[in-house]
Formats: C-alpha cells, sequence, structure tokens
C-alpha cells in the first residue's frame, strides 16, 4: 500500500474535506471537476488529485481555467468501506435527490446532498465549458480504461487519452453520477485507474488528470516536464485504443452466494458457455462470446461481471454522421413509434416495433438508456443541449 493511501487512512480520525482543492481562474474558462472516492474502498483517485494540486502550487505551473478535486464518500472513506448503507454511485435520479433533500436517512442520504450542493455550487460560479471526471478502481487487475454514456461529446475528450473506451454503462447501471451529469449536456468521464490496493493505480490516475487539463487547454505541455510521456505513463500491458460496448451483465440478487471461478483480468478472452462464476453453488457460464469486463473480486456490489464486445470504426463513424445531422427524427416514420411528451430526448416505442428494429439501430442514432413503462418501451438519446443544473 503505497504512502498517499496510508496518509489517507490515517485521516479516518479527522474527516476528509469534501473539496479537496480549487483553482479558481477567470469566469469564462474551461472548468475540470475530478472526483475521488465514491467509493470509500477506492483510495487512488483522492491520492491522485491531491498529488496534482500539489505540484501545481509546488512548481508554480501556469494554469488556465478553473479546477476541482472533490471528495466522494467521506464517511465510507473513514470505515474505509465501498459504502456504509447504500452504494452512492447508485442513486444519482431526480426522484431520489427529491427525496434525500426533503427527508435524508442514511448515510450515503447526507452524502449526496453535499456532493450534490458541491457541484451546483460549481456550476453557478463558472461559465463552463465543464468536464467532470470520476475516478475509480476495481477489485480485479485490470489496464487503465474509460467509461462514458455515449455521447458525442464524451467521445471526442475520450478520444484524447491511448486507453480502451466502454460505451453503453448507463444501459446496466442505474443511478450513476456521471449519468446524471450528462443529462444536463456536461462531459463526463470515468477513469478506471486500477486494482484497488496497486499503488501504480495512483499513477495512473495522476496521468490520466494531466492529461485531461492538457486536452481541455488549462496547462500548456510546455509548462512543466514529463509531459511528452504522459499517455506512455499509462501502464498498460495491452495497447487497445479502442471502443467497446457492453453487451451483457450478469446481476447479482439479494442474498445470492456468489464468486468468480479462477482469475480473470479485465479485458480477457472468454468464450460462449464458458464457466464464469458459482452461483449459490451451480455455474454461471457466459451466455455469449467477447471479453470480460469488470469481474467482482469484492464481497459489495452486485454486479457479478460484464461481457464486451469491440465497436468498429465504421460503426462509430457512421453513428457519428447520423447524430451530427440530427437524423434521429428518421427513426418516427416506424410505425409505432414517437416522441415523448413528457420525457426529455426519448422516443416511444411499440413493444412489436421494437422487436421488430433491432437495439442497435438505436444506439446508432443515440439512442442508449431502454426503460420499459406502461407497456412501451422508452429509448433514451444521450446527446443533450447544455441545460441548467437542477
Amino acid at each position: 500500500m503505497s504512502k498517499e493511501v496510508l496518509e489517507i487512512l490515517e485521516e479516518r480520525t479527522q474527516k476528509l474535506n469534501r473539496v479537496l482543492g480549487s483553482i479558481n481562474g477567470s469566469e469564462k474558462t474551461p472548468t475540470i471537476i475530478a472526483f475521488g472516492g465514491i467509493h470509500g474502498n477506492e483510495y487512488a483517485g483522492i491520492a491522485a488529485i491531491k498529488r496534482v494540486f500539489e505540484r501545481i502550487e509546488n512548481e508554480s505551473i501556469p494554469f488556465q481555467g478553473n479546477f476541482y478535486g472533490v471528495t466522494g464518500n467521506v464517511q465510507a472513506l473513514t470505515e474505509k468501506v465501498r459504502f456504509v448503507n447504500k452504494d452512492l454511485n447508485r442513486v444519482w435520479n431526480n426522484e431520489t435527490l427529491l427525496e434525500n433533500k426533503s427527508n435524508p436517512q442514511d448515510i450515503e442520504d447526507f452524502e449526496q446532498i453535499e456532493v450534490y450542493n458541491t457541484i451546483k455550487d460549481i456550476l453557478q460560479s463558472n461559465e463552463g465549458p465543464f468536464y467532470f471526471l470520476d475516478i475509480h478502481t476495481t477489485s480485479c487487475h485490470t489496464d487503465p480504461f474509460i467509461t462514458i454514456s455515449d455521447s458525442i461529446n464524451n467521445r471526442e475528450f475520450s478520444s484524447n487519452f491511448k486507453v480502451p473506451i466502454v460505451l453503453g454503462i448507463e444501459e446496466f447501471l442505474e443511478g450513476p453520477l456521471l449519468t446524471y451529469i450528462n443529462e444536463f449536456g456536461h462531459v463526463a468521464l470515468g477513469f478506471e485507474a486500477g486494482q484497488h490496493d496497486d499503488p501504480v493505480s495512483i499513477d495512473n490516475a495522476e496521468a490520466f488528470l494531466w492529461s485531461a487539463l492538457l486536452a481541455a487547454n488549462c496547462v500548456d505541455k510546455n509548462a512543466f516536464d514529463g509531459t511528452e510521456n504522459l499517455q506512455g505513463s499509462f501502464t498498460c500491458k495491452r495497447k487497445m485504443k479502442c471502443f467497446y460496448e457492453i453487451k451483457y451483465k450478469y446481476t447479482i440478487k439479494e442474498d445470492e452466494e456468489f464468486s468468480i471461478i479462477g482469475y480473470y483480468e479485465n479485458f480477457q478472452r472468454i468464450r460462449k458457455n464458458e464457466k464464469i462464476a458459482f452461483s449459490n453453488k451451480k455455474v454461471v457460464r457466459a451466455n455469449q462470446s467477447g471479453k470480460i469486463f469488470m469481474p467482482l473480486y469484492q464481497k459489495k456490489g452486485d454486479d457479478g461481471f460484464f461481457i464486451v464486445s469491440r465497436i468498429s470504426s465504421f460503426w462509430l463513424l457512421l453513428s457519428k454522421f447520423v447524430r451530427s445531422f440530427k437524423m434521429h427524427a428518421l427513426l418516427q416514420i416506424f410505425p409505432g413509434v414517437r416522441a415523448s411528451k413528457d420525457v426529455d430526448y426519448a422516443l416511444v416505442v411499440n413493444p412489436r416495433t421494437a422487436r421488430f428494429l433491432a437495439t442497435k439501430i438505436f444506439h446508432l442514432f443515440g439512442y442508449r438508456k431502454k426503460i420499459f413503462r406502461e407497456d412501451k418501451w422508452y429509448f433514451i438519446r444521450r446527446d443533450r443541449k447544455i441545460s441548467r443544473f437542477i
């Protein structure tokens, strides 16, 4: 365990500050908001954010913009657990926020309100553009990678980093912080830096932060040493800067006894019907071939494992083309497809039509999130105009 992580653990007797650091430039310059410790057993983000602020100060690095470091789940970090009562990265929706504001009950309810108010204060104090970065680590060994909701602005900014980029996480997880941020049109990237207790994860997270500051033009590459090697400092065995999409998620049920069979590395290739895990002593097999993604090797959490597959460059270019020319309206020529009157950026689709039109077609036009409500499918578009944070 690294010196920085030990220092964070020693702060258990005194709570971490919600705001780890801030640099305030002029209002009309880029604003970077970096989160660490949304899960309390993931310290690399906190340590990396502190490193970057300290280096900027110690070396007097010129800074053009605004930069904030925000602590996620303070109490869980204090207790060294992923979460205390519930996962802080699964509660971000308007309904939960309204309920927690009026009647907070659990530790994470109070944590969410504080994080929300911090974000709101930052957005109200600056004009943008805004870039949200959420740093995580995993229970399995992994090369660094990025997760994003599938919007064009997210794709473009994430392309600055020479790591795998995984689309479509919002289809399989309810309530991540960055998915909520994306609903207001802002760029939001999740960065998985490595394994929880691996000191290299801090190095990877720091390199990611510097690369993001460079990409947002907050710092100049000639202003400090080491910029030419930043992308190379991501510790990756596989050089695979390409896009993947999630095809399958195994969800662990309440009271289920779940364990992965053997040891998988992230992005390791698997075959259909391969034995992956035990569920209540019964074998769980892969339902398709692909690459295993984030297999669970910790007690807390209900995401057993995912399966991802690579997206072709042609498909990415085609989807960018149809979205750039706002061709998503063409989907409404199909019978049983109409724009929703009560859900923004959504299409309402008759189940019969949904069976006829492959989900991949909706993905092409930017509709990733799929919700079944009142006997209809709602497909929700990820590309948004910037809107006021509420």
